[in-house]
Parts: structure tokens; C-alpha cells; sequence
């Protein structure tokens, strides 16, 4: 309970002075998971790097942290009571949840039937999903390849030194998700708890984009749609009760459009450039695909502090004006002389007895402004730098480059930036996101991009900007949490977006700027996915941290659209269309959750229905039992020391379960997993004559070339194990 004891105490103490900023209740939420999720990467970081990597160290240092916010939030009430701050108390009881309660009362009574509802769906929606992330095993393919593997050998060694592997990916994939998961796996010693991890991001998820409504103009029914779309987008749903890493990444990423969007209208303050460097930190160890969108909203920032500075300038009082009109206000008329015009006023060019000049004033106040942002813009890339730094240093260490070995930077990124292959690239990325059930459209739409591909000579299936040997195009409407699209809220967020490109002032009359600075920078962002990232059919749960960012204008301009009227009294058909399509919204969502794959509530497959070990087979059911097979003949030779044999794509979190907690020598008495093969040229494998068993997973030939000669190798399918001949 630490962690979260500790992340309500840093609220507490982070919560924003009353009347200094809109949302405050999700600010203070923002900045606590900002410094409780930095703090949970740079201990494990720290404990790493001395091989103390231990649930007491660990416990020990939550403990710490915990004592540090307990005396911080005493100080925080202290100052506050002692100041006569009006809402101390209040602010105290929120911390606790009481004035949440209060508000949410309150927010309930004054609602609409219509909200009514979509409130209701929204937490029937998060509290089912909090059911499957307890009943549900972790059954994720990718978590069972490398996700929850490389937490296993952290905990195996003690550290975050690297291990010879045959999947990569172990060790060269960003592991920000992994070190949240580190600390559940030590304080439970099992993975009971792991999709609390992506469940807690969903409810981030939820107060980022709700916020972002807000601080765009959205009033509380905006917000509320908002909120609607996230909860009942189909991926979200799916991912919320899930080990993968996409919604953590999108979470962080959010943070970041949150806490840049507070400073385009006021100077930033030393506060806000911490929360940017943790959350761009954050989203970097995390998934250096949410980078694409952290990117240009920290460039959206600079500009927009760059404006105010130069703005505060222009407006500098001229010297003999005690009435405060502005140096600006007074010249930029043509044909109007301001005060500076005037000859024979104090401070003029050229005017005897005047070194201090206006002019050379101005441009040194510039010069220093630059330099003020500047120096900013480099403390937040330290900051980001301290959280992800470590991790960086240790794979330019191994790989002689921070992005990692040829095999990573090849495989995802593109390889051809030319403008013809980001348009064919950007088109299937958005034809996969967009895929409904409809086959017939879907045909079409494919068709159609292979043509335009035809036209500007680029392959539609160039290796250059498709990932592997993959084919365009795939089915991707069905709801699996690893390639399930979103085409309606996504295009809920296009035409959103659109709108408020071209007339932001018909959504938002108040924030039009903001708006329109906000939908290019997310254009911007997607363009930079198009061109960075290849397609690939499960590329939409790359999207998914664009996709937040961009739903809050598909909820600005559904309000907007409810504010039509035909004529008095009726509705529009305008806003008929929009309750039907909120209505198919959570018919999606709904179905998602309950038939979604590869967790469900009903039908085959469901949590309630499925034993513990078939759950985590759901993705592949025939290798349940071949697992089992392999390790019990292991286990009962008596085995202490196991050579792993596998492939890059291969399951190795069963063997874990299976043999890493056995009786016998190792760390902690656990039996000893050892890997065969190596990727990783400065990490040799084990000598297989070092080991008690062996056991494979895939291609059998690869297998026998790694057994000793005289052992007896047994394959069932997919699993296969080898031993000794008995001792004679």
C-alpha cells in the first residue's frame, strides 16, 4: 500500500494554490503520478546498478519516499492553516477522497439524464475492467516472449545487468512498464496484480484527456464526452486489463500535452518544467514511439513561451508613462505616432543625454528572455535524461548506440523518408486504424491505396516501410487488444480536428488560438508516425497515444454539436447524429469488454470459466499442456540448472512459472534458467554441458544442433525438453 498511500500524500502536497489554474483536482493527480512513477523508475535504477534488487531494499526505499511525502504533506497543511488559506481544509478532505466524493455528489444531481447515463457507463465500464485485471492471468504474447521474462531475470540476478538471450527484445526494448511491474513482482512474489498497472494508466487516460477538454474550452458535458469516447474505445478497453505497454505510454504521453497546454498562456514556472522533464522522461523509457507526440507539443511550448516573452517585452511600460499604456499599444497603428514618436521625450534615439536607449533596452530584455527559455528547454531535457539516461548508457554500452542493435533500429523504424513512401506508409496506417467489419469497404479502401501507391512508384509492400515479412492489408476490426481499430472515435477525432483547424471558434469561441495550435501540433505528430514508424498489422496500439491526444477534439465538437438547434424547442438532425453515435460508441465498448480476446467475460475464454493455466494459454491453448509435460519430466529428474533453447518469437514466461521456482541451487533456491543462445555478442550463452536439462520451444533442428550428443532429446509439438542418459 505504499505506493499509493504515498501518490495521495504527494497530491496532497502538489495540489495547486487555489484560483492559480483550471482542473485543479487532475493537476494535482498529473504532477503526483509524474513524481510516483519517476520515483519507481529511478529506484530500480539505482538498487539495479548495486545489485539490490530485492523486495526489503525495495520496501525500504517505498518506505523512505513514503515518510518523506507523509513530512511533506504535514509542512503543506502547516503553511496552509498558517497562511488562512480558505480551502485548506477542503484541499485536505480532497487529498482523502472526501471532496472528490463531494464533488462528484454534487456534479450527479445537476446532470442530465443523458450524462447520467454516460457516467454510468463509464464506471460500469472501469469497474468491470478492474474485475478481469484481478481474475485474469497475464496472457499476453508479447508479455510471455519478453514483457514479464526480462522482470524474471532482474529478479533472478538482483541487477539490470544484461543476459545472453536469444530474444532481443528482452533487453532492447524500452522497460519503463517492466520496472511498475518490477515492484508489484517483489512485494507479491507472483504477477496477481500485474494489469493493475495498465488499469491505473486507463484512469490516467481518462484525467489527461478530460483535462485537455477542459483547458481547450470544454465545458463539463465536453469533458464528459470525452471521457465517454476514451472509456468505450474498444483498444483502451481491451488494454486495460492487459501487461502490454501502450496505454502507460500514453498516459505519460498525455501528461505532457497537459501540463504544455497550462503555459501557453502564462510564463512557465519551475514546477511546470519539472512535470515536462519527468513526463517526457517517463514516456522515453517507457515507449519511444510516444516521443513522436511528446516531440512537437515541447516545440508547441517553447513557441508559445517564446510568444509571451516577447509579448511581456513589447509591452514594457515607456519611461514617464505611469498609466501603464504599453510601448505595443501605442505603435502599432500606421500613421499614429505613439508617445515614443513625440520628439523631445525622455528616452528617445538620438535624444542627447540618453545612453540607455529603449531600443537597445528591448532587445537585451529579448536576448534575456531567449536565454530564460532556453535554459528552461535544457532542464527539461536533463530531467528526461535522469529518468531515462541509465538505460540509455547501458544499451550504448553493450550495442555501441542508445537506440540499440541494427536488428531493433531496422526492424520498426522506417527505412525510407522519402515523401511518396510516407504517403503510401501514412495511408495503410490509417486504413488499419480506420477497418471496419464491412469487408467490402475495406477491399475498396485497399485497393484504392495500392493505387495511388501505383502512381507514385512505391511498393505497397516495400520492406522499407513494412515491418518483416507482413502483407497490406489485414483485418484488424476484430476486438483484440493488440490490433483492434478505432474507426469511429478516430474518425470522430479527424472530423473533430477539421473543424477545429478551419473554424475553431464554432467548438471553442474563447480558446480558438490554443485550439488550432493544438490540432497542428497533433497533425505534426501523426505525420512523424507516418514517417518514422513502418506499418505493420498491429500498429494501432502504436497510435494509441495520438489517438488520446486527438479524442478531446472529437469531444469539443460533439458538445458543439448538441448546442444546435434547428429551431427552437427541436432538436437538429445534427445532434440526433450525435446521440446515435455516442450510442454505438458504448455498444463497442461493451462488446469489447465482454467478448473481447484474448480476456472476456462470457463465452469461451471467460475469466470466470477458464482455469488459471488455460488463461494464460488463450492465445495459443495446444501449448498448455505441452509446457506441463516438458517440466514435469524435468522436475522430476531432479534437475537444478535448465538451458533454455528458443527462437526470437517464442514463449519463455511459461518456463518461469513452471521451473524458476523450484527446490535446488540458484538465487534465493530457485532453480537456475540458463539461455543457450546468445544475440548479444558480449553475453556468450551457457556451455550445454553445464546443464542438468534442456528444454525448447519452436524449430526442433535448432533444438537438436544445441543437445549433446549422447542426450535424449523428446519434442510434443511445440515444446520439447533433452536429459542425460542415467548415470550408470
Amino acid at each position: 500500500m505504499a505506493p499509493v498511500v504515498t501518490f495521495f500524500l504527494i497530491m496532497y502536497v502538489a495540489r495547486p494554490t487555489a484560483g492559480t489554474t483550471g482542473q485543479p483536482r487532475r493537476l494535482a493527480a498529473v504532477r503526483a503520478a509524474l513524481a510516483t512513477g519517476a520515483f519507481a523508475v529511478l529506484v530500480v535504477e539505482g538498487l539495479g546498478a548495486v545489485g539490490m534488487l530485492t523486495a526489503p531494499a525495495l520496501a525500504t526505499a517505498w518506505l523512505l519516499f513514503l515518510a518523506v511525502a507523509a513530512v511533506l504533506a504535514w509542512w503543506r497543511r502547516r503553511r496552509d492553516r498558517a497562511t488562512a488559506e480558505p480551502t485548506a481544509r477542503a484541499a485536505w478532505r480532497t487529498a482523502l477522497l472526501g471532496g472528490w466524493r463531494t464533488a462528484a455528489l454534487c456534479g450527479w444531481r445537476t446532470a442530465s439524464l443523458a450524462e447520467r447515463l454516460m457516467i454510468g457507463v463509464i464506471g460500469g465500464l472501469v469497474l468491470v475492467e478492474l474485475v478481469i485485471a484481478l481474475l485474469a492471468e497475464p496472457n499476453n504474447f508479447d508479455s510471455q516472449t519478453y514483457h514479464l521474462p526480462k522482470i524474471e531475470h532482474w529478479v533472478s540476478q538482483a541487477s539490470l545487468e544484461m543476459w545472453p538471450t536469444a530474444i532481443h527484445r528482452q533487453v532492447t526494448i524500452p522497460p519503463g512498464a517492466e520496472y511498475l511491474l518490477l515492484h508489484l513482482r517483489l512485494f507479491t512474489d507472483g504477477d496477481v496484480l500485474y494489469n493493475l498497472v495498465q488499469w491505473a494508466a486507463g484512469i490516467g487516460c481518462l484525467v489527461v484527456a478530460t483535462r485537455i477538454t477542459a483547458q481547450l474550452g470544454g465545458g463539463r458535458r465536453a469533458q464528459l464526452i470525452t471521457a465517454f469516447l476514451v472509456a468505450t474505445t474498444p483498444m483502451v478497453a481491451l488494454q486495460a486489463t492487459s501487461t502490454q505497454t501502450d496505454l502507460v505510454a500514453a498516459a505519460w504521453t498525455g501528461c505532457v500535452a497537459t501540463l504544455v497546454l497550462d503555459d501557453l498562456t502564462r510564463r512557465a514556472t519551475a514546477g511546470s518544467v519539472l512535470g515536462l522533464g519527468l513526463a517526457t522522461g517517463l514516456t522515453a523509457v517507457t515507449k519511444t514511439s510516444g516521443l513522436l507526440g511528446v516531440g512537437p507539443l515541447l516545440v508547441l511550448w517553447g513557441v508559445a513561451q517564446l510568444r509571451l516573452a516577447f509579448t511581456a517585452q513589447a509591452r514594457i511600460d515607456v519611461p514617464g508613462d505611469a498609466g501603464g499604456a504599453s510601448h505595443l499599444d501605442q505603435s502599432d497603428h500606421p500613421g499614429q505616432p505613439g508617445a515614443s514618436d513625440q520628439p523631445g521625450q525622455p528616452g528617445q534615439p538620438g535624444q542627447p543625454g540618453q545612453p540607455d536607449q529603449p531600443g537597445r533596452r528591448d532587445r537585451s530584455r529579448r536576448v534575456r528572455a531567449t536565454l530564460g527559455i532556453g535554459g528552461a528547454s535544457l532542464v527539461i531535457l536533463a530531467v528526461a535524461a535522469l529518468v531515462t539516461g541509465p538505460y540509455l548508457v547501458r544499451m550504448t554500452v553493450e550495442f555501441g548506440n542508445p537506440l540499440g542493435p541494427p536488428r531493433l533500429r531496422e526492424s520498426i523504424p522506417s527505412q525510407r523518408h522519402d515523401p511518396t513512401a510516407v504517403l503510401v506508409n501514412g495511408l495503410r496506417i490509417a486504413h488499419t486504424a480506420l477497418d471496419t467489419p464491412l469487408s467490402p469497404l475495406r477491399d475498396v479502401t485497399a485497393s484504392a491505396i495500392k493505387g495511388v501507391a501505383g502512381l507514385v512508384g512505391v511498393d505497397p509492400q516495400d520492406p522499407g516501410i513494412t515491418f518483416g515479412k507482413t502483407t497490406f492489408p489485414v483485418r484488424s476490426w476484430y476486438p483484440d487488444e493488440d490490433r483492434v481499430a478505432f474507426p469511429l472515435v478516430g474518425a470522430l477525432a479527424l472530423i473533430g480536428g477539421a473543424i477545429a483547424l478551419v473554424r475553431p471558434r464554432r467548438i471553442s469561441p474563447e480558446h480558438a488560438g490554443a485550439l488550432r495550435a493544438y490540432v497542428v501540433t497533433i497533425g505534426v505528430a501523426v505525420v512523424l508516425h507516418s514517417t518514422m514508424i513502418k506499418w505493420q498489422p498491429w500498429g494501432n496500439r502504436l497510435l494509441l497515444y495520438a489517438l488520446l491526444l486527438a479524442i478531446p477534439l472529437a469531444g469539443l465538437w460533439l458538445d458543439a454539436m448538441f448546442r444546435r438547434r434547428a429551431v427552437p424547442g427541436r432538436r437538429s438532425v445534427a445532434t440526433i447524429a450525435a446521440v446515435a453515435v455516442l450510442a454505438t460508441s458504448a455498444l463497442s465498448g461493451v462488446l469489447a469488454i465482454s467478448y473481447g480476446f484474448p480476456r472476456r467475460l462470457v463465452g469461451a475464454g471467460s475469466v470466470f470459466t477458464t482455469s488459471d493455466w488455460d488463461t494464460r494459454f488463450l492465445r495459443r491453448p495446444q501449448w498448455a499442456e505441452e509446457f506441463r509435460w516438458a517440466a514435469t519430466v524435468v522436475e522430476a529428474s531432479g534437475a537444478r540448472r535448465v538451458g533454455l533453447v528458443q527462437q526470437n518469437d517464442n514463449w519463455e514466461y511459461p518456463w518461469w512459472l513452471l521451473l524458476g521456482h523450484g527446490p535446488g541451487t540458484g538465487n534465493n533456491g530457485r532453480r537456475e534458467i540458463v539461455a543457450l543462445q546468445s544475440v548479444l555478442p558480449d553475453r556468450p550463452p551457457a556451455d550445454p554441458r553445464t546443464v542438468d536439462a534442456i528444454v525448447c520451444t519452436g524449430d526442433r533442428a535448432a533444438c537438436t544442433r544445441l543437445v549433446p550428443r549422447d542426450w535424449r532429446v523428446e519434442f510434443r509439438g511445440y515444446v520439447g525438453y533433452a536429459l542425460p542418459p542415467p548415470a550408470r
